[in-house]
C-alpha cells in the first residue's frame, strides 16, 4: 500500500432526527475519531430542511476536537439565507464546506435564488474570499439528470472554475469509470483532487434503493450475488466488505487522493474496511 500521509480520508454523517439518533451518532463519531480522519462532513436536507440539525451536529464534532465540514445546498435557498448561514459558520470557526446544488424539497414551488452549484460556489467565494475550503460533488458515472457525459463534465468544470478546492465523487463500484473520469477531467484542465466516495454495503435493499435514486451503477454480477443471499445478512455483509475493500485498495494503489466514506451513521463496516486496508 502506498504512503497515505498526503491523502484526505473523511467520513460523512447525516444529522440525526431524534434524541436516540443523536446518542447513536455520538457513539459512532467517537469510534471513527480513533481512525483520525481529516474531517467529518454532515449532510444538509432538501432546501435546507436540516440546517439547524446540521449546525448542531457540526458543533458537537468541533467540540469533540475534530474538524467538521457542513454540507450546504442552494436549491430552495435565497442569497440572504445562504449569507446568514455562512456568517454563522464563520463565527463558529468552520473553514470547510461541501457545496452542492441539492434537491428541491417536496411540494416546493420555487428553486430559490440559485439554480446550480457553480452559482453557489461563486457566491460563497464572493462572500467569504479564501476563508473556506470548498468541496464540490462530481459523478464518474454521470449525474442522472445530465444530458450527456460532456455536459456533466462541463458542469463539474464550472464548479471548479468558480472556486472549488477539491471534489468528492458519488459512490461507485466500477473503478475503471473513476479512472476514465479523472483522465477526462484532467484533459479538460481540472486540477483539483477528485476523492472517491465509498459506500460500505449495509444491506442490498438499501443499496439498490440509493443507487436507483442517484444513478450509481451496481454491476450485474454484484447485484445477482447479493440477490442470491436473500435475508442472509451475514453473507451480504461479508461479501460487501470484500467488494468494497478490494475497490478501495485498488483506488489507493492507482494513486487516488484519498477516500470519503458514506457511513450512514454507522462505524462498524467503515472501521473494518479501514483496518483491512492497513490505514
Amino acid at each position: 500500500m502506498p504512503q497515505t500521509s498526503d491523502r484526505t480520508f473523511s467520513f460523512e454523517f447525516f444529522p440525526p432526527a431524534t434524541t436516540e439518533g443523536a446518542a447513536k451518532l455520538a457513539e459512532t463519531r467517537a469510534q471513527l475519531a480513533q481512525l483520525e480522519p481529516k474531517y467529518f462532513s454532515v449532510t444538509y436536507g432538501a432546501g435546507g430542511s436540516t440546517r439547524d440539525r446540521t449546525l448542531e451536529a457540526v458543533l458537537e464534532i468541533q467540540a469533540a476536537g475534530q474538524r467538521a465540514a457542513p454540507h450546504i445546498s442552494c436549491i430552495g435557498s435565497s442569497r440572504e439565507s445562504i449569507r446568514t448561514t455562512l456568517a454563522t459558520y464563520r463565527e463558529r470557526g468552520i473553514r470547510h464546506l461541501v457545496a452542492l446544488r441539492g434537491d428541491l424539497p417536496s411540494g416546493s414551488a420555487g428553486a430559490g435564488d440559485f439554480r446550480y452549484a457553480n452559482e453557489l460556489v461563486e457566491y460563497i467565494r464572493a462572500e467569504t474570499g479564501n476563508w473556506l475550503h470548498i468541496d464540490v460533488a462530481c459523478y464518474p458515472e454521470y449525474h442522472p439528470q445530465a444530458p450527456s457525459p460532456a455536459a456533466d463534465l462541463a458542469n463539474f468544470k464550472r464548479k471548479v472554475d468558480a472556486g472549488a478546492n477539491s471534489s468528492i465523487t458519488q459512490y461507485f463500484f466500477t473503478a475503471d469509470g473513476y479512472y476514465q473520469f479523472v483522465d477526462a477531467a484532467t484533459a479538460a484542465g481540472i486540477r483539483i483532487p477528485i476523492v472517491p466516495g465509498i459506500m460500505p454495503i449495509i444491506s442490498f435493499s438499501k443499496l439498490a434503493r440509493f443507487s436507483d435514486a442517484c444513478g450509481a451503477e451496481i454491476p450485474r454480477w454484484i447485484r445477482r450475488k447479493m440477490e442470491s443471499f436473500g435475508d442472509d445478512a451475514v453473507s451480504v455483509r461479508s461479501f460487501g466488505l470484500d467488494i468494497v475493500t478490494g475497490l478501495c485498495a485498488g483506488l489507493l494503489e492507482r494513486g487516488a487522493p484519498g477516500l470519503h466514506f458514506y457511513t450512514l451513521n454507522q462505524a462498524s463496516l467503515t472501521t473494518v474496511i479501514w483496518q483491512r486496508l492497513g490505514l
